[in-house]
């Protein structure tokens, strides 16, 4: 089964996204990805990758998220989130996370996380 991932990145984060999915773009072609809206919108566009976009962050789609991950959609999520910068949705972000942590998700909340998270799930893909 591919692997399904969610991406997600805060404003001040987005630009990491791109890079971090360029680092990891032929094994991420060959993933579900779901992801929020301006985010999903951005590595459709720059990236040429297919995923499914929900709402943006603060209008739900950290929501949608939980709401997949919980009913078992979802195998990862790789959350990049901007620690400095006060978020107008805190609640559903921690939702989000304390989800993964519930349901045993790997959650990576920064880049050098991520790296060892994608690392290794691309390794497993190819045993």
């Amino acid at each position: 089964m591919k692997p399904r991932l969610a991406l997600i990145a805060h404003d001040k984060k987005k630009d990491d996204m791109i890079t971090l999915a360029g680092e990891y773009l032929d094994f991420l072609k060959g993933c579900t990805l779901s992801a929020t809206g301006t985010t999903g919108g951005r590595l459709i566009n720059e990236l040429g990758l297919a995923v499914d976009r929900k709402h943006s962050g603060p209008v739900g789609g950290d929501l949608q998220i939980g709401a997949m991950l919980v009913e078992g959609g979802i195998d990862c999520v790789i959350f990049l989130r901007d620690p400095m910068t006060p978020q107008p949705h805190e609640p559903d972000i921690n939702a989000l996370v304390r989800a993964c942590d519930v349901h045993n998700i790997p959650c990576a909340t920064n880049v050098s996380t991520a790296r060892l998270v994608l690392s290794q799930l691309a390794a497993s893909n190819q045993a």
